[in-house]
């Protein structure tokens, strides 16, 4: 009894602390491109998070607007009094003596504009246009970097399977128009680094891209980021070169990729920003890949990041779709839901069944009959379980939404049981003001003790209910597993390949297999469910370098300690 009471203890005491769940729980736009197809989905992605002002600016590729937010977790959309021109694709953005500069993806002129008053949506022209560009076609997918030490100024850009990442002095007396002409940087190179290999699981034939540029200055090295190999696929991942002046030349880091998360249910890294907060704690923000109805169909993922006393660039993966604290720790919180049996209220057909709520998969679906409110989705956790957070995960199945007026919101209720007869409210989002949340995280006041947890319907903008996965975390009672043993890597005759493979743990839920360039290294991770069979094929690594493995178990109440940690040349 007193184990059990002091258990109810901490854990009240973790859930009053701050969390956020990837994919972030923003109200991610309805799709602004009116495609030819008309295909209605919601999607964010290729993001930007500047500190500006004791607050936070998110900005993201054609969303109408930006968001703010005080703490990081809480977000709030800003629409702006007027846009200059058409919306943005992939913006650049950056805060430098009190000033929020914008800049937008183009081939053609544009202006840097200014967010003089940003929570008020005030835009104004910091320069007019910037001329055309000579030497290079852009600047698409742009970041304009400031160097604190000199006070010069660079924008970076490029994206395409073709042409190299590009970087450019800009004048400060000429309000930051170019400097002279664009430098070819970097290319990737496939052939000799793994995770550059485009396709799902790098297995594709086609040339791979890269984009979405971004540099970092740390310990006086120059840190140039990218996105690769495509973002749309489970692989699109963040690499990083470095170098000792802004334009290079760069070198190859030996450690990449810097984020990388093929495994688990927010797949994809890439595109994305590294920045500090106002705590000093390092970031990494990136597109989470969807492409249910759109191969473009994407989300807004964030890790927390850093150097390490060797000056290695790194970004924690690690659970990085389970809820994490507000200081960048990984909340304990386990998922509860995974392979749980759903009971909906109704189904509209067979190929969209309750069971696809629970599997973990952003791209399968349960559809109700209707969007009616009162509709209802119920998991059965199996046993008691101390419950601290839930996340509703929407699908745009046959949406016809091509706005983002006052209709577009959504509300529900979430219940818990302890039998399945009496019911109490877990939470209850209709007493909160109206907001889209595709990907609503919703951590409880109070932690539950429950066994049952049902979504109860009241709005979508869309006409039909489809939820891509009811997710429920928290801690079940038991121990967590042992580290798995006779764990053995071995590398593939194309060394970009190696096999992990690991003896099963009796109540494992599911393992990651972490890896690295040292022992104390082991930034990497792929997450697979207990259900995988046969060794795990790591695809990502680069063929002169060798590489350290070691695998964890997890369950619904913690993680194993790590396995031995094997040496593969």
């Amino acid at each position: 009894m007193k184990k059990a009471l002091l258990w109810l203890a901490l854990s009240g005491l973790a859930a009053a602390q701050p969390s956020y769940c990837n994919p972030l729980d923003i109200d991610y736009k309805y799709n602004f491109e009116q495609l030819p197809e008309r295909i209605s989905y919601r999607s964010g992605a290729d993001p930007v998070i500047v500190p500006h002002k004791g607050s936070y600016y998110l900005f993201v590729t054609i969303s109408g607007g930006w968001w703010k937010s005080r703490d990081l977790f809480h977000w709030t959309y800003v629409q702006p009094d007027k846009w200059p021109f058409e919306d943005m694709c992939a913006p650049a953005a950056v805060s430098v003596r009190n000033k929020l500069l914008l800049f937008q993806s183009t081939f053609a002129q544009r202006p840097i504009l200014e967010l003089r008053d940003p929570d008020r949506g005030k835009v104004e022209f910091f320069n007019r246009w910037l001329p055309m560009m000579k030497g290079a076609d852009g600047p698409w997918d742009p970041s304009i970097f400031h160097d604190p030490d000199t006070d010069r100024w660079f924008m970076y850009f490029g994206s395409s399977n073709v042409f190299p990442l590009y970087g450019i002095e800009l004048d400060a007396k000429q309000r930051l128009t170019y400097k002279g002409v664009p430098k070819g940087l970097i290319l990737l190179d496939p052939e000799e680094h793994g995770w550059e290999r485009f396709g799902q699981d790098h297995r594709g034939d086609i040339k791979p891209f890269t984009e979405g540029a971004w540099v970092t200055k740390h310990a006086g090295r120059y840190y140039l980021q990218y996105g690769a190999p495509g973002t749309e696929y489970n692989v699109y991942a963040t690499g990083t070169y470095v170098g000792d002046n802004p334009l290079g030349p760069f070198r190859y880091a030996s450690y990449n990729p810097v984020a990388y998360r093929p495994g688990g249910f927010a797949c994809g890294t890439g595109h994305g920003n590294f920045f500090q907060d106002h705590r000093g704690r390092h970031w990494l923000t990136g597109t989470c890949w969807i492409g249910l109805n759109w191969g473009m169909e994407r989300r807004i993922v964030m890790h927390p990041a850093g150097f390490d006393r060797d000056g290695q660039m790194f970004c924690d993966t690690r659970f990085g779709d389970f809820p994490h604290r507000s200081d960048g720790g990984f909340a304990g919180w386990m998922l509860l839901s995974h392979s749980k049996p759903m009971l909906a209220s109704t189904t509209l057909s067979s190929e969209h069944p309750p069971s696809s709520a629970s599997d973990e998969n952003l791209r399968t679906f349960w559809s109700a009959a209707d969007n009616r409110p009162g509709q209802s989705l119920t998991v059965d956790l199996g046993r008691s379980c101390l419950v601290r957070a839930v996340q509703v995960n929407y699908a745009d199945d046959h949406s016809d939404v091509f706005d983002n007026g006052p209709n577009v919101y959504t509300s529900f209720k979430l219940l818990g049981s302890l039998d399945g007869s009496s019911w109490t409210t877990l939470a209850d989002l209709s007493q909160e003001p109206r907001r889209d949340r595709a990907c609503a995280y919703v951590p409880l006041v109070r932690p539950a003790r429950v066994r049952y947890v049902r979504y109860v319907h009241q709005h979508v903008a869309a006409p039909r209910l489809s939820i891509a996965d009811f997710r429920v975390f928290g801690v079940a009672p038991g121990k967590a597993p042992q580290p798995p043993s006779q764990a053995e890597a071995r590398r593939d005759q194309d060394r970009r390949n190696a096999f992990v493979n690991w003896s099963r743990v009796a109540g494992a839920t599911g393992y990651n297999v972490r890896w690295g360039i040292r022992p104390d290294k082991l930034h990497q991770c792929y997450q697979v469910w207990a259900d995988h069979q046969g060794p795990l094929e790591i695809r990502a690594l680069t063929k002169s370098q060798a590489y350290f493995f070691a695998v964890e178990a997890f369950n619904e109440t913690g993680v194993s300690k790590l396995g031995p940690v094997l040496s593969v040349p």
